[in-house]
């Protein structure tokens, strides 16, 4: 288990200027830079010295990459952008209301204050076990410490382990999903757009990272497309303290509706999984149907269906079926007749 310095080890810091000079940073350095935006997560590795980087590369001073712009319907937000902006800005709250919910439950005040998007999106998983320094798979051993007959195993997954068992802590990521959003990633001078569905990965695809990010990718803006301006969103997140705490389940959607029916639907989970679940079944099954409690209550059994709990996490179950379903019906008491 990992000793708690709270010493910071020395390393060369790298502040760029602009983003032709953070892109070529990122891209020499590689493997041996570590790329800061808020820092909410790498001051904790880096203080408890679990893990260790000889170049820092800090972003604060790369206007390009903060701000929120509007783009033919939709926005652009940089992916240095804070939360408390994401979530006060009127745009988002006027047109994207689910990415503004779920912004505003990050953490904290202060931590949203310093936090960023893109940070946001980009942390690592939370589990204790791998956070504490044990030698587990994510961590290049050959053991999941979270998944044994003694775990401590409250907080991990219920769909999707694949050996590991850790999940997704963001809470604007089930959000991003749920809108369609795209991830913009710079490397270099040459730039690359992949679905936010598609920027997390799981355990299945590489047990290493949390993201499609490698050493000398940026990650520089979100874009959210028109697509969901104005539809009916929801988005709720569980946890053991009104404050500062990260997700036991969250859930984020976004519905369109006519004449009392789904026309389309998305629902997306989080901190059951290694990354944000998109649950497509769910959504299939949604078109077309009654907006009413009977298809609420389909839609949350639908989506714990091969749920498979750990000694400690039964909980979850009831708790994501519930969310989704009120996510559908949109509040506990918002049922349409």
């Amino acid at each position: 288990m990992a000793i708690v310095n709270d010493l910071i080890p020395p390393f060369q810091l790298i502040q760029p200027s602009n983003l032709e000079e953070a892109a070529a940073a990122a891209d020499a350095y590689g493997e041996e830079a570590w790329i800061i935006a808020g820092g909410m997560d790498s001051f904790d590795w880096l203080k408890d010295r679990t893990k260790r980087t000889g170049v820092v590369i800090e972003l604060s001073q790369v206007d390009e990459l903060q701000g929120i712009r509007e783009t033919d319907g939709g926005l652009e937000i940089g992916a240095m952008t804070t939360l408390t902006d994401v979530a006060e800005h009127p745009a988002v709250i006027e047109r994207f209301a689910v990415l503004a919910e779920a912004a505003e439950l990050v953490a904290s005040p202060q931590i949203r204050h310093q936090g960023t998007l893109g940070g946001n999106v980009s942390q690592d998983t939370r589990c204790t076990y791998y956070r504490d320094g044990w030698t587990c798979y994510r961590a290049g051993g050959n053991t999941c410490y979270a998944n044994t007959p003694t775990s401590v195993n409250r907080e991990h997954a219920i769909l999707h382990a694949s050996r590991c068992v850790a999940v997704s802590p963001s809470d604007t990521a089930p959000a991003l999903v749920a809108l369609d959003a795209q991830m913009v990633i710079r490397r270099g001078t040459r730039e690359r757009v992949v679905d936010a569905a598609d920027y997390f990965i799981g355990p299945d695809l590489d047990i290493t990272r949390m993201t499609v990010l490698r050493p000398g990718d940026l990650l520089t803006a979100i874009r959210i497309p028109a697509t969901w301006a104005g539809a009916r969103f929801y988005f709720e997140k569980v946890r053991d303290r009104e404050v500062w705490d990260f997700p036991l389940v969250n859930v984020a959607s976004a519905i369109r509706e006519s004449g009392g029916r789904i026309d389309d639907a998305r629902v997306v989970v989080g901190a059951v999984a290694a990354r944000p679940l998109r649950l497509q079944a769910v959504e299939e099954a949604l078109a077309g149907q009654q907006l009413n409690e009977e298809t609420a209550a389909r839609a949350g059994e639908l989506a714990v269906e091969g749920a498979e709990p750990l000694r400690f996490n039964g909980y979850k179950v009831p708790l994501m079926r519930n969310l989704v379903r009120r996510a559908v019906r949109g509040g506990p008491l918002a049922a349409t007749a």
